[in-house]
C-alpha cells in the first residue's frame, strides 16, 4: 500500500505541494528506483545482524517515510521520503520469504511462502482500493498517517509473536556471487524477468487495450483480475508442497494461451473477461512457485540474499515490460500487444521445461517421493528433516510462538 498509494492520490496531492499530477506519479517511480538499487546492497550489509531486529527496522523506516508524506508541505522532502520508503521496501521483500520459510518445516515451506505473497494480492485488490477511498473520504494525510500508525503497531505485534533468527556469522556467510552461481538460481532469476516483462506489457496498458477491444471500462477488468489472482493463490498453495513443477508449467502454460485469446478474440466482451480472468489465475499462483523455487535453490539460510536478488529483477522486469509495452504501443497499436507478450511468456514456459534438475524438480528440496506435506503443524513439528535439507536455525521458542 506504501509504494502504490500515491497512483491513486495524484489530483488531491498535486496542489498541495505546489507541482503537476505527473510529478506525484514520480514518487512510486522513486519507491521503484530505490527498491531496485538497495535491496542487493543493503540485503548484504545487514547478513550479520538478527533478523527481527533487522525486520522490525524496515517497518520503521516505512512509518518514518509515510509520516515525513502526511506531515510535508515540500515536494523535495516528500521526494526524499519515498526513497527512503525504497530502500526499507527493497530490503523487507528480500527477508520475508526467507523468514517464512525458515518458521516451518520444508514441507509446509511453499504453503508459508504463499501466506505471506499474499499480501501483495491484498494490497492490490484491497488495500489501494481502500487508502485511496480512505483519503477521499479524511484527506490523503490521514491516509499516510494511518499506514505510519499502521507499520508501528506491526512492529509491537513482530516483537511479542514472532520468533527472532540469528543472523550469518562471517565464517559461513557465502558470498553473494557463489549464491547466485549456485545450480538453479539464474533459471528461477530468468523466469522471474521473463514473466515480470511479459505481464507488464498487457498489465501497464490494459486501458487503452481495453478500449481498442471496443471495452472501455478498465475499472471492472482490474477488479476481475484482482479476484482471479486471490483464487491463483489459493491454487498454488494447495498445491506448490506437493507438485510444485506441474503447477508452474500449468500457470505458465495458461498465461501462454491467454496472450492469443487476447489477441484474437478481444473484441468479444465475455471472451475478453474470461481471458483476464484466466490471466489473473496464472498469475497469482506464479510468485509463489517461483519464489518456493529460489528458496529450495538457495537454502533458507540463504534465501535472503537470492531474494534480493529477485527483488532486482522483479522490478526490472516490471521496468523493461513497461517500456516494451510503450514502444509497441506508440509503434504498432494496442492490437499489438498481445502478441509482444508472447514471447517473454513462452521464454518463461520453455525455461521451466528445461530446468527440471536444479531449478524446477517435480518435488520440492527436503521431501522424498510421494510423501505428503504434514497435515498440521503439530505433527510438523515432530517430522525429522533429512540431512540433505538445510540446517534448521529454528530457536527454542517457535513452538509456542505458532500458537500466538
Amino acid at each position: 500500500m506504501t509504494e502504490l498509494l500515491p497512483a491513486g492520490l495524484l489530483p488531491a496531492m498535486a496542489p498541495p505541494l505546489g507541482v503537476a499530477e505527473s510529478r506525484i506519479g514520480f514518487l512510486v517511480t522513486a519507491y521503484a528506483a530505490a527498491s531496485f538499487l538497495a535491496a542487493v546492497p543493503v540485503t548484504s550489509a545487514l547478513r550479520g545482524l538478527p533478523r527481527r531486529p533487522v525486520l522490525c527496522g524496515a517497518l520503521l523506516g516505512f512509518a518514518v517515510s509515510d509520516a515525513l508524506v502526511a506531515l510535508s508541505s515540500s515536494y523535495p522532502l516528500t521526494f526524499a521520503a519515498r526513497l527512503l520508503a525504497g530502500v526499507t521496501g527493497g530490503t523487507l521483500w528480500a527477508m520475508l520469504v526467507g523468514y517464512a520459510a525458515r518458521l516451518v518445516p520444508a514441507g509446509r515451506r511453499g504453503r508459508a511462502i504463499a501466506i505471506v505473497l499474499a499480501g501483495i494480492t491484498l494490497a492490490l485488490s484491497l488495500g489501494v482500493p481502500a487508502g485511496t477511498a480512505l483519503a477521499g473520504a479524511v484527506g490523503w494525510r490521514t491516509a499516510f498517517a494511518a499506514l505510519a500508525v499502521l507499520a508501528v503497531v506491526l512492529v509491537g505485534w513482530i516483537r511479542l509473536c514472532a520468533p527472532g533468527f540469528p543472523g550469518e556469522p562471517p565464517h559461513a556467510r557465502v558470498p553473494l556471487s557463489r549464491v547466485a552461481r549456485r545450480p538453479g538460481i539464474r533459471p528461477v532469476l530468468s523466469v522471474t524477468l521473463f514473466l515480470l516483462l511479459g505481464h507488464q506489457v498487457m498489465y501497464t496498458y490494459l486501458a487503452p487495450f481495453a478500449a481498442h477491444a471496443g471495452y472501455g471500462r478498465t475499472g471492472p477488468l482490474l477488479a476481475v483480475f484482482g479476484a482471479a489472482t486471490v483464487a491463483g493463490i489459493w491454487l498454488a498453495g494447495a498445491l506448490v508442497d506437493r507438485y510444485p513443477r506441474a503447477t508452474l508449467l500449468a500457470a505458465l502454460t495458461l498465461f501462454g494461451a491467454v496472450l492469443p485469446a487476447l489477441g484474437l478474440c478481444a473484441r468479444t466482451p465475455v471472451l475478453l473477461v474470461g481471458a483476464v480472468a484466466l490471466w489473473g489465475v496464472a498469475f497469482g499462483g506464479a510468485p509463489t512457485l517461483i519464489q518456493s523455487a529460489l528458496v529450495d535453490a538457495s537454502g533458507p539460510a540463504e534465501a535472503d540474499v537470492a531474494t534480493s536478488l529477485q527483488t532486482t529483477v522483479y522490478n526490472a522486469g516490471i521496468a523493461a515490460g513497461s517500456l516494451t509495452g510503450g514502444v509497441t504501443l506508440d509503434g504498432l497499436g494496442p492490437g499489438a500487444l498481445p502478441w509482444t507478450a508472447l514471447a517473454p511468456a513462452v521464454l518463461a514456459l520453455a525455461t521451466v521445461a528445461a530446468g527440471r534438475r536444479y531449478a524446477f524438480p517435480a518435488r520440492r528440496h527436503g521431501l522424498a517421493p510421494g510423501a505428503k506435506a504434514p497435515a498440521a503443524p503439530g505433527k510438523a513439528r515432530g517430522t525429522a528433516r533429512p540431512a540433505a535439507s538445510p540446517p534448521d536455525r529454528t530457536p527454542p521458542g517457535v513452538s509456542r510462538v505458532r500458537g500466538c
